[in-house]
């Protein structure tokens, strides 16, 4: 598995090792000792999730105060533009961004800590989206982060106007979204 650090040393992009021939392929999706020498970290998966989006969906950014969740994820059919925002108020890279393309093809994963705000833009016609996370959901703690927060400045590859849920078009600014401490 090929690890590839980020301007965010905490965020980490995996690219698995992908056997192929006629037949199809086979590769490791997660494997608990290489994701602990790349990320010295040994991590408790407690929740897998799954979504289907069509394009120009962007969902997010969200995060949990509480309960706080790290995330693995990765695109099984389509392609999205994922994207990590550091939301520690003591961080160096606090209100930074990671943003990289994954997609079916390129099979590869990001890890998003806890502390983080998550999201996703659909570069596809459809996209299959997967997710372990570290913690459960707890929709009493979520929080989002507006998607186009000039402070941020995320460089979404926007096709028009982005189609939002109704909680993310309610996303508040850096300056007012809660912050991890």
């Amino acid at each position: 598995m090929k690890v590839i650090k980020t301007d965010i040393p905490d965020i980490i992009i995996f690219e698995p090792k992908v056997f192929g021939d006629e037949r199809g392929f086979f590769f490791e999706s997660f494997n608990q000792k290489a994701f602990f020498e790349a990320a010295s970290l040994s991590i408790n998966f407690v929740q897998d999730n799954h979504s289907k989006s069509a394009k120009n969906v962007l969902r997010g950014l969200h995060y949990q105060i509480e309960h706080a969740q790290g995330k693995l994820v990765r695109v099984t059919q389509g392609e999205v533009f994922d994207v990590a925002v550091d939301m520690r108020a003591a961080s160096a890279t606090f209100g930074y961004w990671v943003g990289t393309n994954l997609s079916a093809e390129n099979k590869r994963q990001m890890w998003v800590p806890p502390g983080f705000a998550h999201g996703f833009l659909v570069l596809s016609d459809t996209a299959e989206f997967l997710y372990k996370t570290t913690d459960f959901y707890a929709p009493q703690h979520e929080c989002c982060l507006k998607w186009d927060d000039p402070t941020v400045n995320i460089k979404w590859p926007l096709q028009g106007e982005p189609l939002l849920s109704a909680k993310d078009n309610l996303g508040l600014s850096l300056q007012d979204a809660k912050k991890f401490y």
